[in-house]
Order: structure tokens, then C-alpha cells, then sequence
């Protein structure tokens, strides 16, 4: 890829609201980063509460001066818990300006139709190309494939309350305050991707490199770069070096959302990440979703002060 630097406007603030993660827990407290829900708003502590599913999506608000812009993404993986949470949360998605989906399986865009039923008027979904191939299928050891669902169907989404954006370079958004970065760079010799992911083209099964994998990026003024990852399937490293590289900017403030790490191919490589993490030195570090437990638990000794334990209904302030 021969892209020049991105123009990448710096914010005041950004707030990232979780909205789905494989994780809740309503007895965390707050700290000087990140904001919990409340176990009750009345003083009767409510029957219902935050649901949470192997996904994620997060609502991403940034500030510069007076302006404020809203995106959403990804949209967690049932069509149940991202809805019911956003109306637990009271979040008004009509301040929501544009959706962008971090790859196209279905812990991450499951809920897209209905949150797009709620949205009024048009916006953008900003996706790769690639989120669109299939079928898919998730190898197993006794070499049965497992069928991914079908959540994006194109001819669907343009039926839809948007302008689909399909781009495999990077997509601006929020007045260039925001950068969905497009197809991903795979530069490091330890992150190979998903092993046992294949697709069907042309009727021949071929390995899915799953290239449609994408983050976004900020510039917070004065701090650096803010990196939130949907499922890292370029590996977070990867991910991080690309938004690096495309905006120019080496200093990284935050790292967060699913660094695929879990299970024993990726548990491998966790030494590997760490130590590459050690030399960005991130000032936040919140994995999320995909990451593992022994992963999220080794950074948070090797990261005690930079660790976040994130939760759904959190709120990150940077």
C-alpha cells in the first residue's frame, strides 16, 4: 500500500461508551478514566440490567472546542443485547452521525438492522469491501467447518438508512477527527492472522486472511494517537504501526477493544504482544472482547498503571 499521511485533526476529549463486551459486572467503581454505571439511579436497585455477549460495540464521542461528533462501532453479536443496553443506557442515536464495522462476523455487526431502525434520517456505514465475502467457515480439529451467518447482505444495506461506504483505504469521519483505517498493513512476523478461517470463491475453499479488519483512530491534542480495534484479526501491533504510519504520528496515548489473543494459537504470541506493547507505551491500555482471559490478566500485571478492566456500560474519558 502506497497511501500518503492522512490529514487527522486532534480533539479535546473523547469518550468511549461500552456498550457490548464479553464482560460485565456492576460492583466496579470509577476512576479519574473510566465512569460505571450505576447499580441504581432510584433507591431500589432495578430488576433488570446490562447485558453482555461475546461482541462488542462502542459508542464514540469526541470534542474539539464546542463541536461534538457521535459514531458507532460495531454492533455486537444477537440482534438483543446492544438494543436492550441502549436503552438501559438512555443513549439518543439520533446524535449517532455514522456507523463503521470493524470486520463483517456476526459478533460485530448483529445488531446493525435494528439500531439502523432506530436511527433517524441517513448516515454512513463505512466497512471494507471484504466484509462482504463469504461464505465463511470456522475450521475445526476433526475437520468439520462451521458456516459463519450471513449478517451483511449488500443489496440489503442499500435498501437501508445509509450511504455504505465501502473502502479498503482510510475513511475520514466527524470532520477528519476520526479515522477508520481501512485494510490493515501486516508487517510483524508473529501476527498471522485467524488459522483455521476459510472461504468459499469462485466454489474453491481458500484460506480467509480476513482482510476486511479494521480500527479506528484519533489524535487527542497534546497526548497522541487513541486505537480502538474491533477484533485485531491484522494483529494489534499491525494495527497499531498502520495508524501510526498513516498519520505520521508515532506517540500513542490509548489502546483498546479486541486484540484476539484468546485461545492456545493465540496465547502463543502473548509474550510477543506484550513486548511490543512495552516498547509503545501506551499511557491506557483496555482489552476488550476477543483478547483472553490470560491475556487481559497479563496486562494487567505488566500494565498495572495503564490497565483498564473494561466492562459493559462503561465510560473511558481521555
Amino acid at each position: 500500500m502506497n497511501q500518503s499521511v492522512v490529514s487527522l485533526r486532534e480533539v479535546d476529549r473523547v469518550e468511549i461508551l461500552t456498550v457490548i463486551d464479553n464482560y460485565v459486572d456492576v460492583l466496579l467503581t470509577n476512576t479519574e478514566v473510566i465512569t460505571r454505571p450505576p447499580l441504581a439511579k432510584t433507591g431500589t436497585i432495578p430488576v433488570d440490567t446490562l447485558l453482555a455477549e461475546h461482541g462488542l460495540s462502542l459508542l464514540v464521542t469526541v470534542y474539539e472546542g464546542e463541536e461534538k461528533h457521535t459514531m458507532l462501532f460495531d454492533t455486537g453479536y444477537t440482534n438483543i443485547g446492544v438494543p436492550h443496553n441502549l436503552e438501559q443506557l438512555q443513549v439518543d442515536l439520533g446524535q449517532v452521525e455514522a456507523i463503521a464495522l470493524s470486520h463483517g462476523h456476526m459478533d460485530h455487526t448483529g445488531s446493525l438492522y435494528p439500531v439502523l431502525d432506530k436511527i433517524p434520517g441517513t448516515i454512513p456505514l463505512v466497512l471494507h469491501p471484504g466484509a462482504f465475502a463469504g461464505p465463511r467457515f470456522f475450521g475445526l480439529a476433526d475437520g468439520r467447518r462451521l458456516l459463519f451467518p450471513q449478517t451483511l447482505v449488500k443489496e440489503d444495506l442499500k435498501k437501508r438508512n445509509i450511504d455504505l461506504v465501502e473502502s479498503k483505504t482510510p475513511t475520514p469521519l466527524a470532520g477528519e477527527r476520526i479515522m477508520v483505517t481501512g485494510e490493515v498493513e501486516r508487517v510483524t512476523s508473529f501476527e498471522k492472522g485467524l488459522p483455521n478461517a476459510v472461504l468459499e470463491r469462485d466454489g474453491k475453499i481458500e484460506k480467509d486472511p480476513i482482510i476486511d479488519d479494521q480500527a479506528l483512530v484519533i489524535h487527542l491534542k497534546g497526548k497522541g494517537l487513541v486505537v480502538i480495534a474491533g477484533c485485531s484479526h491484522a494483529g494489534i501491533i499491525n494495527t497499531i504501526f498502520y495508524a501510526q504510519k498513516m498519520t505520521g504520528i508515532q506517540k500513542v496515548h490509548a489502546v483498546m477493544g479486541g486484540f484476539h489473543l484468546s485461545g492456545p494459537y493465540f496465547e502463543k504470541i502473548i509474550e510477543q504482544t506484550l513486548g511490543e506493547l512495552k516498547k509503545i507505551r501506551p499511557q491506557f491500555l483496555s482489552p476488550m472482547h476477543c483478547t483472553g482471559w490470560k491475556a487481559i490478566q497479563q496486562m494487567s500485571q505488566e500494565f498495572p498503571y495503564e490497565f483498564i478492566l473494561n466492562s459493559v456500560g462503561s465510560m473511558i474519558t481521555l
